[in-house]
């Protein structure tokens, strides 16, 4: 998360309209004056901090529409602080202009204070959460994360990586490569049992609370699909990045818990961690055309640093699968005939 401050005339007049919103609530008594800069993402939503008369603090969105809707945020916040978990109560809402005012959750992200010392500690609270959550699915709750979207995520990686990053077009046969690697995960992934998903489960959303471990942010897209999608955003993470076999330990005491609790994971072991590989990859080679997308369409130069680790897991995950080999082979000859210009990781 890097702060985001306003600049242009349309942030100068969205932010006027901000403050005399937050001026003409009744309750909480707020600060208008200690208005600052807490966080912004990937998307054009911005986070302020604000004190309130009494030294508590609260946290304000700015959501503009028409590229934000703060529904699906209320809606998925609702949903999961029915399950028990620790998220952001709303206190105030305006849909139309997109502003809402939160309770704050503290500043503290699971990626600012992981070392190996705590880790475990935070990952089985992160666990237990996401157990929770996904205890409390029904079908109808959110939307589908049907086959089309999983594909659409997928094809940002042959735009957004391949196409503007790398600078190249695929031959028929790349395509055709690429395609049969996709119809692979796709298939795994729609086989799994389906339950809520967060999407953006991991250590840059996660807030390290005293009480109620782990504070849960950032869920608006939530969907109802495959069961590994958040442990696997979870355990490897974009950001940070654990030895093999503390994954492997996480992921089995996951699905230990997941089992006792009556979730529907994969019964056997291995064919479970199968799923929860394919699943990395299809997030993995969503994410790369992602952060190519932030780069090249929007300026955004802070994820570059990201893509090796992102492209690390790919390899190794696809490496280890006869019907995904294939894709490391196309890797190899695709980043062989990219040029080195521009590019420094």
């Amino acid at each position: 998360m890097s702060l985001h401050t306003a600049s242009d005339s349309s942030d100068d007049l969205r932010l006027s309209e901000l403050k005399k919103w937050l001026s003409s609530l009744p309750a909480p008594a707020l600060q208008i004056a200690t208005l600052r800069p807490a966080s912004s993402d990937a998307s054009f939503r911005r986070y302020f901090r604000i004190d309130g008369t009494d030294s508590s603090s609260y946290i304000v969105m700015d959501a503009p529409p028409p590229h934000e809707d703060v529904r699906p945020f209320i809606h998925v916040a609702d949903l999961f602080g029915a399950s028990g978990v620790s998220v952001p109560g709303i206190l105030a809402q305006d849909i139309t202009q997109g502003f809402l005012l939160l309770s704050d959750l503290g500043s503290t992200t699971y990626l600012q204070l992981l070392n190996p010392d705590n880790a475990h500690t935070l990952y089985m609270d992160a666990i237990n959460a996401l157990v929770q959550i996904q205890l409390h699915s029904t079908p109808t709750a959110l939307p589908e994360y049907d086959r089309a979207l999983l594909l659409r995520e997928l094809m940002l990686f042959p735009e957004w990586y391949i196409g503007k990053h790398l600078g190249l077009t695929m031959t028929a046969a790349q395509t055709a490569t690429l395609d049969k690697v996709f119809d692979a995960l796709l298939a795994n992934n729609l086989a799994q049992a389906q339950v809520h998903v967060h999407r953006d489960y991991h250590s840059r959303n996660l807030m390290v609370l005293q009480k109620g471990n782990p504070g849960i942010l950032d869920f608006q897209d939530a969907v109802y699909g495959p069961i590994t999608y958040d442990l696997a955003s979870l355990l490897r993470d974009a950001y940070i990045q654990w030895d093999e076999e503390i994954v492997l330990d996480w992921a089995i005491r996951y699905w230990e818990r997941a089992k006792r609790a009556g979730l529907p994971v994969n019964p056997d072991i291995d064919s479970f961690y199968r799923d929860f590989e394919y699943m990395g990859l299809q997030r993995h080679l969503k994410v790369l055309g992602i952060f190519a997308r932030l780069y090249h369409r929007d300026g955004k130069d802070a994820y570059l640093k990201d893509m090796p680790l992102v492209m690390e897991y790919a390899r190794k995950a696809a490496h280890r699968y006869k019907e995904l080999a294939p894709l490391v082979k196309l890797l190899d000859e695709l980043e062989d005939k990219a040029p080195q210009v521009g590019y420094t990781f």
